[in-house]
Order: C-alpha cells, then structure tokens, then sequence
C-alpha cells in the first residue's frame, strides 16, 4: 500500500473544510460531500508538485497582508468617488508594467494582489516579453498613468518583499526610484 503525502491530506482537509464553510451547514453530508468533492478536485486537476518553495517571510507577510487590508479601503474609496463624480464619463487606462518576476507562483501572487482591491486589474501576462498589462480606473491624464503605474510596481515590490528573491526586490526598487524622479 503506497503512503498518502502528508500535504495531499492537508489538501483535502482544506477543500473539504471551504466546502462545509460555502453550504453554510455542518453536518455528516455537507461533510462526506465536500470530501467526495475534494477527492474529485485533486484527482482531476492533478499538478506537477512545485520545484520552486517560496521562502517564509512572516513578518513581511504581516506587512503585507495590513497593506492589502488598506489597498481595499483606500481603492475602494476611489473608485467609489470617481464613480460617484464621473458616473458614466469615468476612464481607464492600460498600460504595460515591467514583470519582475521570473517566477510563476510569485508572478501569481502579484497579480491577485493587484485584483484584490478594486479599480486594478491584470488583464495579460507576457512572461516571454517580461510585461504585464494592467487595467487602472480613474487616470485621465500622463500624471494619472504614472501615479497607477507606480502604484502597480509598487505592489510588485510588497510581493516581492514577501516572496521575491533579493535581486528581484532590489531590480523593482530601482526602477520605482528611476521612474519616481
């Protein structure tokens, strides 16, 4: 009998647990079901196991997560003002931003990051080119468009704090510096 990885039972348990926590209801069903569910999931979307381990930061991970925790407060307010101000005649922008990452699970991390709070969005990523696209409400103007640029590299740069390796990290804090003055 072949021995189930430590991490594959984390999985399940996990899927299992969110499956519970969607039907809002725990009882031996909901249970079994989700169970079924996640056994169905990972046996269905198997995955290559990662060769790459994302290092542990916890602080900077705190860090990050209270920046996120404010991203959505303060981008959702302005979002909420230049609908309410602009309504219908609100723009956008889209505009390419260096990747800084070679990285997929990081590059991943970034653009959720980025999405989470709204008025952002990654809309391609070009990992042969070395860009991503992102979708920005609200600049009307170039100084608009170089606020949210810089606002999505430095998203780039608290991901990579967090996850990124120390020539990444470095690599976006100079272009921030370079594009800032």
């Amino acid at each position: 009998m072949t021995r189930v990885p430590r991490s594959r039972w984390t999985g399940l348990l996990w899927l299992t647990v969110v499956w519970v926590l969607l039907w809002g209801v725990f009882t031996p069903l909901t249970v079994v079901g989700g169970l079924v569910v996640a056994v169905l999931v990972t046996v269905i979307s198997r995955q290559a196991p990662a060769s790459e381990r994302l290092p542990l930061r916890p602080v900077r991970l705190l860090g990050l997560v209270a920046y996120l925790l404010y991203d959505l407060v303060v981008s959702g307010a302005e979002v909420s003002w230049e609908v309410l101000r602009r309504g219908p005649d609100a723009r956008g922008a889209i505009m390419s931003v260096p990747l800084l990452s070679g990285s997929e699970r990081v590059v991943a991390l970034m653009a959720s990051a980025l999405s989470l709070a709204p008025g952002a969005m990654a809309l391609e990523i070009d990992h042969d080119n070395g860009v991503w696209y992102v979708y920005a409400l609200g600049p009307r103007d170039d100084a608009g468009v170089r606020k949210a640029w810089l606002r999505t590299m430095d998203m780039q740069r608290r991901v990579l704090a967090t996850f990124g390796t120390p020539d990444e990290l470095r690599r976006a804090e100079r272009l921030i510096l370079e594009r800032a003055s």
